[in-house]
């Protein structure tokens, strides 16, 4: 035969301790939270705040007019007779590849 005390069935009336530990679940959570969120901020913080180049590139190099008509031809934005023409200009030679 099954005791039942106090009406809450197997000796229940515990809800302190059910309590305190979802109270102490969410402590731990939440300091896991604030321990992801400080380490990722700490990370950031350091160094160069600009985002990193492409690469291939160095941070501060000036891409020069030759390789940004380059990458213009490359994206299809001029055709070739013109990158020729641009190219002859910007280098001081023929576009035929002599002197001018």
């Amino acid at each position: 035969m099954v005791v039942m005390r106090n009406g809450y069935g197997y000796g229940g009336g515990h809800w302190g301790l059910g309590i305190l530990m979802m109270l102490a679940l969410l402590a731990f959570l939440g300091a896991l939270v604030w321990i992801i969120v400080l380490l990722l901020g700490h990370r950031r913080s350091h160094g160069d705040p600009r985002p990193a180049p492409p690469l291939g590139r160095a941070p501060d190099s000036d891409p020069g007019p030759v390789r940004i008509l380059d990458e213009r031809l490359a994206r299809g934005e001029i055709g070739e007779e013109e990158y020729r023409r641009i190219r002859a200009l910007l280098t001081g030679k023929d576009p035929e590849g002599g002197p001018p």
